[in-house]
Formats: C-alpha cells, structure tokens, sequence
C-alpha cells in the first residue's frame, strides 16, 4: 500500500492510504476505532468518476508515528499529506463520526483545497454528555487492554445501531459482530477517543466556503441534534440530510449511506461541469 510521511506536533508520522480509480479527488476521512477499509462500498460505486484516497489516521490500521496525543491539525494533516502524495491539488471530501470532525478542520484551514464537504455524524463540539461518554469508552478500552475482556466490542452495538439492525438480527448473529470487533480494535483507539473529549470546531465554522451535506442519522444515540443544528447554522452554504440509521450507519445500512453520499458527490460533479461550460 502507498504511505507518506510527514511531520506532525509529537513527531513524525507514515500515513497508509488507498488510491483507487480515475477522475476528480475525493478523499474519505474514517471514524474512531475504525480504519479506512469502512469506506470500501463507497469507493466501489464511486471509482469509476473519482479519485478515491482513504488514509489511515493516527492510531489506526497501517499509519505509525509517535504514539502520543493527537489533535484535529495532525490528523488534517495526515489527510492533506495523503491527498498530496496521490496527486490531489483539490478534492471532494467526506468523513464519518471523527473524520468529520477532521474533514471540517481541513476544509475550514485550506478551503482552496475542497471543492465540497459531506459530514455524516459530526459534531461542532464536545458537550458535557458527549465527553461523559467517551470517558465511559476510554475506562472500557482501558479494561479490555489490561484484562482481556470484551466491554467495548460488547457495547458498540448497542450505541452505533438503529432499529433496524436490531429487528433484523438475532442473539448469534450480534455476538459473532461482538466478536468479530474483538479484532477490529487497536490500542490507538484510546487516543482518538482522548482526541474526541476535545473537539471544537465552532471558531473555523465560518471558514468552511465548501458546498456542504450534513448527514444526520436518525438514531444516532452519540451526536445530538443540537450538534448538527450548530453546523448547519455555522457553515453558509450548507444543507441538511437524514438517514434511518443509527451512528453506524456505514455499517448499518450500507447501501443506503452510499446512496445518500453519491447522490451529493454526483450532483457536485454535474454543479461543476455547468460552470466549466459557462465559462
């Protein structure tokens, strides 16, 4: 797989990234405890028009660096370095959960560089509740490392899916999901979710000049509504999308996640081509 290296504020980091298909850039940013293999379905449907690069952040799949604390601007700039090292001057860009939380740092701090944001389960800031739970997160990784148990895996389903994956599956097949997360898991999800405590995003807001989807999951029991209000007001040219999942939803209802995504990158794509022919 390619890899990149770059400087960022603990040190130096070697970022593993995919490259996949032909067109315009479109970079995909994952989300805590996860890597960039959640975004395979996506790219499928995509890399027929796109240029699909998805790095790995600090802390996940292949990326290594210093193995200290983290911040939104190493993290953007693991992303910057990716899209760099594949030939990207400007991109389209999507990110779940913490990868938007990333993908509005990024947009924000070089708008020249993004050419459209689509945030699915992003938040403007770390409320009370939200840091009460990923102090919650943080003592069940912490147990799991030390002693071998299966708190956090357990409890995944249960916060990140909706309604319907739990009308569809039954006591074996969640625990075999239980189990297959077991794997899914590295050490570096402590760090990202120390890095999740301290997000706030709402002082860039403004800067964010990218076409822009909010995409909300219906069910998602992390990300209030408060949360998606606040970018919806502090982003201009934004618009609002729900989807009948719960914060999993790339998970959840594959299908369905890519369709709302391509739907936007597709009609960005048409947007752009009118323009260029106007001119």
């Amino acid at each position: 797989m390619p890899k990149t290296t770059l400087r960022i504020s603990g040190g130096e980091a070697t970022v593993e990234y995919d490259v996949t298909g032909t067109g315009p850039g479109l970079v995909l940013v994952h989300g805590t405890a996860a890597t960039r293999q959640q975004w395979l379905p996506l790219t499928a449907a995509l890399c027929d028009r796109f240029t699909v690069v998805a790095p790995d952040l600090s802390g996940s799949g292949g990326t290594t660096d210093h193995g200290g604390a983290l911040t939104q601007a190493d993290l953007a700039d693991e992303v910057i370095a990716a899209a760099d090292a594949a030939g990207l001057d400007t991109f389209h860009l999507a990110g779940h959960s913490l990868g938007s939380v990333v993908a509005t740092h990024l947009a924000a701090t070089r708008p020249e560089r993004v050419r459209s944001l689509a945030l699915h389960a992003g938040w403007a800031y770390t409320d009370v509740r939200m840091d009460a739970e990923f102090r919650y997160w943080l003592e069940m990784l912490r147990a799991d490392a030390a002693q071998g148990t299966m708190l956090f895996p357990r409890m995944l389903p249960l916060m990140a899916f909706g309604p319907r994956y739990w009308e569809r599956t039954d006591a074996a097949a969640n625990e075999e999901l239980v189990h297959a997360l077991v794997g899914m898991i590295t050490p570096g999800a402590v760090r990202q979710t120390e890095m999740d405590r301290l997000v706030d995003v709402r002082p860039l807001l403004g800067r964010v000049t990218a076409p822009t989807l909010v995409l909300a999951s219906a069910h998602d029991r992390i990300i209030g509504a408060h949360q998606q209000q606040a970018l919806l007001a502090g982003i201009a040219d934004s618009r609002y999308a729900e989807i009948d999942a719960g914060h999993g939803a790339p998970a959840e209802d594959s299908d369905g996640f890519v369709a709302k995504l391509a739907g936007f990158l597709d009609e960005r794509l048409a947007a752009e081509r009118v323009v260029a022919q106007q001119r």
